[in-house]
This record gives structure tokens, C-alpha cells and sequence, in this order.
């Protein structure tokens, strides 16, 4: 059985050996590039500035344990998304993948999950872009001014969009460039950070690396280790960029999922250097730098810089360029982050589940047109629409996030459990691999999503926000927003589903079969 080329309006007239079944561009990527991208769509840098501070105002000095919990189902999810991506290499990922599964309806939401939760974060990075770019340059006005720095990122995502339509070697290329620049002063960081605590003047605030940091039974309550857990996950969200583009990699297969493996395994030993030596250095203390300080909570990378390197001399120049890391880690961010979304629309588009304009080709850039440049503006439109309406609800919305990646992750890994249920037995590697990770990974999931709308963030208190629904009362804004965002996923599928009149269908495939078939 052959696959149909099903070329969408606007591909290049005739194919040839470099250009795949869909129109985008084949072998374009090596297994380092797709490691290169899988790692920069995390933005370690940025991740960690902005989120290790709130990981240790909920588990306190556990927070290396913590960041080992979050890469448990994160690890898993990477066999699932291995697994489906060897029987089926579409760039449409888990709304291809759940529609094999589940069907076409189930399928649409996974994809939504994924363009509400890009579409999101994408304000978030665009506004740390900004502010940090100021910071660079010693305009700290401008950094502190909301319009200002709203302009800033507005710009950051039409140029990072633009990248991203002109070739995706240009995009690969950029990322390899700005992720050696930010884990190598990573590592020169946490390396300077140790080597001073165990020096002869440590800092007042350092601690000894204790065995007691790495045990999860020493956390208070089950509550603040759900919590925890649930921030160190956003800090992983990401790997699966590598695997969105998996269309464009050389052995498409394979190459994709070994990507997403390798990436999560080389993000668990950055984050846990990191977070050992910072907390290390600087303690858990709620004053000076801290790292349970709320007024480092927002870059405790900053801080926490200053203080290793100092401020004068070759340590200023350091200081100065962990400030230009986290910069270019969040612009990183910013541009791996638009390539999994305009993909997974313009997937959906080929088979029918979003407008065919969606499914454009540039025929000479070989990347999807329209999906990128709705990325882009749908990015630009959220993030200066929120700004404008309140920082408030900016902030809350950004919180939402971690609902939106744990469900279609999630979902990702259910759907490789049920399509794979029948050859589970064939052999050991089949059982774990395909079977049990992938299960309790999603399992892992469902806990922290259904935990975080219903408990954590719907707490009046949580947050900046609190929405009065009818029937319920007083809600906190971020499981609002977050809930919110995938029941309106749902009512835009239903007038898809109308408009369109037809919808692909799902085919019964053999999973024994290595071998793709299309959703047609």
C-alpha cells in the first residue's frame, strides 16, 4: 500500500529527492540538529531563571529530587512519542498519532492542546526576550515599561518567525549556535558555584550537597511534592520539538524518537547540576539572594550570577553574558517553538482538520507558509491583546500552560498504549517500552492535570485572577484560562467539523507494521 502524495495547495509542482510526500523538506536535519532543537525548545536557561525559585518555595531543599520526579514521566512520554513516531513519521505528531488511536475528534483536541499551549508561552518568551534585550544594553527603564517591553517582543516573534519560514537548516544552524553559547556558561556557572562553596571563603548562605536533598520522603506533605513535581515539568516541556520535525530529518523513523530520548536524558543532567550548585551556593533562605526569595523568584539565575562572578572585571563580563544567555535562551525558545505548531496545523490542514490554506508549501523554502505566519500572529495578537487587558491575566494565562502540555502529552501516551495493545506481548521490549512507560507516564499526567485544574490553580488564592462561575463560585483565573482554552478547542472543532462537511478517517493498520499509512 503506497502513501498518496496529497499535495496541498501551493507545493512545489513536481517532487524531487529532497522534498517529501507532503512538500516539506527531507533529510534537512542530522540527529545532533534534532537534539540541538529538542534541547533549545526547553530554553534551560530561561526555564530554569524563571521557575527554580517557585520549585523551592514549594519542596525547599528537595528541589533536586524534585527536578529527577519531572523527568520520570517526561522520559516515559519520550518512548511513546518513539514508538508512534517509528510506525507513522508525521509532522502532525499527537494528532496524527490519536487519531490512529482514538479517532478523529480526540485526535483534533490533542493538536489544539499543542497550538493553545505554543500559542501561550509564546508571551511569556517573547516579554523575557524583551526585558532581558533592555537589561543587555543598560536600559533598565525600558525594561520595566510594559509597552516598551511589549514592542520588544512583538519584534522578537516577527523575526524568529521569519526564520522559521525561510528554511529550517537556517533555524537548525541558529539553535545549535545558541544552545552551545548557554549550556556551556551553564556549566561554567554551576562548576564556579561549587568550587566555592567548598572553597576557603564560601558565601554565608552556602550549604554542603547533603544526601537528603535527593529524597522525596523528606518533603512535608503530599501536596507541595504535586506542586513541585508539576514545575519541574514545565521546565522539561519542549523535547518534542525534535519530533514535530521529524519530517524533515534524516531516517525519519528513527532519528525523531532517539532525539526526544536523548534530549530529555541531557536536560535531567543540566537541571540537576544547575539546580544542586545554585541551591548550594545561595541556600534556601528567603532574604539576599536566596533562592526562596520572592524577589528572586522571577530570575534567580540573576542574582545568583552576580554573586558567583561578581560584578567587576572578567566576572562583570560573565554576569553580563548570563544575562545575554538567558536572553538568547528565551529568543531560542521563541523560534522552536513556532516550528512544532506550525506543523501540527499544517498537518491538520493536509488531512482535513483545519482550513486547506493551512497547508501551504513556500516552493522554494519548502516550509509550511501560512501555518507559520498564523503562528507568528496568533502569538502576536495574544501577547499585546493580554498586555493591554491586564498583566494580571497575562501572568495567570502564562501559569495555565502546564494544563495544556499535560494533556496532550498525556493523551500522546495513551494513544501509544491502545494502538500498540495487541502486539504488547510480542516481546519484552514491546511490553515496557511501548506498553508500560508510555501508560504510566500518561498515567503520571492525568494525576498532575486533573490535581492542578481542580485543586491547585481553581484555589481563589492561587494566582493573580479569580473568575465567580456560575454554580461554582470564585475560581482561581488559572484553571479558568487553562480549561477554558481546551473547552474552546472543543467548540472550534464542532464548527471545523461543520464548515468542512467531510473529515479524515481513521484506517484499521496493522500495528505490526513498521511501514507508514495515511490518514486519508
Amino acid at each position: 500500500m503506497e502513501r498518496p502524495t496529497g499535495e496541498p495547495s501551493g507545493s512545489p509542482p513536481t517532487h524531487t529527492s529532497a522534498v517529501g510526500e507532503k512538500g516539506l523538506k527531507r533529510g534537512a536535519l542530522s540527529l545532533v540538529s534534532s537534539v540541538a532543537i529538542g534541547l533549545a525548545s526547553t530554553a534551560p536557561a530561561y526555564s530554569l531563571a524563571a521557575t527554580l525559585g517557585f520549585i523551592v518555595l514549594a519542596v525547599g531543599l528537595q528541589s533536586p529530587v524534585v527536578v529527577i520526579l519531572g523527568f520520570v514521566p517526561m522520559l516515559f512520554i519520550a518512548y511513546a512519542y518513539k514508538a508512534m513516531n517509528h510506525v507513522d513519521a508525521d509532522c502532525g505528531t499527537t494528532f496524527t498519532w490519536s487519531a490512529r488511536a482514538f479517532g478523529p475528534h480526540t485526535a483534533w483536541l490533542g493538536g489544539w492542546g499543542i497550538i493553545i499551549a505554543d500559542i501561550i508561552v509564546m508571551a511569556n518568551l517573547a516579554q523575557i526576550a524583551g526585558q532581558y534585550g533592555f537589561q543587555l544594553v543598560g536600559a533598565d527603564g525600558a525594561a520595566e515599561s510594559r509597552w516598551w517591553t511589549m514592542l520588544a517582543g512583538v519584534t522578537w516573534i516577527a523575526v524568529m518567525t521569519f526564520i522559521c519560514y525561510i528554511g529550517i537548516e537556517i533555524s537548525a544552524f541558529l539553535q545549535k549556535w545558541l544552545l552551545s553559547i548557554e549550556l556551556v556558561l551553564l556549566a561554567i556557572l554551576s562548576i564556579t558555584a561549587l568550587v566555592k562553596v567548598y572553597g576557603d571563603n564560601p558565601h554565608p548562605e552556602s550549604l554542603h550537597v547533603a544526601a537528603s536533598w535527593f529524597n522525596p520522603f523528606e518533603i512535608d506533605s503530599a501536596s507541595a511534592l504535586t506542586q513541585g513535581v508539576l514545575l519541574a515539568v514545565f521546565i522539561y516541556w519542549g523535547w518534542d520539538t525534535a519530533v514535530s520535525v521529524n519530517e524533515e530529518t534524516t531516517d525519519r523513523e528513527r532519528t525523531p524518537g532517539r532525539a526526544a530520548v536523548i534530549s530529555t536524558v541531557l536536560l535531567l543532567l543540566i537541571y540537576l547540576l544547575v539546580t544542586t550548585s545554585a541551591q548550594a551556593f545561595a541556600g534556601i533562605g528567603e532574604k539576599g539572594i536566596g533562592l526562596a526569595n520572592p524577589d528572586n523568584s522571577g530570575d534567580v539565575l540573576g542574582s545568583f550570577g552576580d554573586e558567583v562572578f561578581g560584578t567587576e572585571g572578567f566576572g562583570g563580563f560573565l554576569s553580563k553574558l548570563l544575562v545575554l544567555m538567558v536572553l538568547t535562551s528565551a529568543a531560542a525558545s521563541t523560534q522552536t517553538t513556532i516550528l512544532p505548531t506550525a506543523r501540527t496545523s499544517f498537518s491538520m490542514a493536509t488531512h482535513k482538520a483545519l482550513p486547506e490554506v493551512f497547508a501551504r508549501v513556500h516552493p522554494r523554502f519548502l516550509t509550511p507558509t501560512w501555518s507559520t505566519v498564523a503562528m507568528g500572529l496568533a502569538s502576536i495578537a495574544f501577547y499585546a491583546g493580554l498586555t493591554a487587558i491586564s498583566g494580571n491575566v497575562l501572568e495567570d494565562s502564562i501559569a495555565s500552560v502546564g494544563l495544556g502540555i499535560a494533556f496532550y502529552y498525556g493523551l500522546t501516551g495513551f494513544a501509544c498504549v491502545w494502538y500498540f495493545r495487541k502486539v504488547l506481548t510480542r516481546s519484552a521490549a514491546d511490553f515496557w517500552l511501548k506498553g508500560v512507560l508510555p501508560g504510566l507516564g500518561a498515567v503520571m499526567l492525568l494525576y498532575f492535570f486533573c490535581y492542578a485544574a481542580f485543586s491547585v490553580y481553581a484555589d481563589p488564592e492561587y494566582g493573580t485572577t479569580v473568575i465567580d462561575l456560575p454554580w461554582i463560585g470564585d475560581t482561581g483565573g488559572v484553571s479558568v484560562i487553562g480549561i477554558g482554552a481546551l473547552v474552546m478547542g472543543a467548540i472550534l472543532m464542532l464548527i471545523q467539523r461543520a464548515v468542512q462537511g467531510s473529515w479524515f478517517r481513521n484506517p484499521d493498520v496493522p500495528v505490526s507494521h513498521a511501514s507508514k499509512y495515511p490518514i486519508q
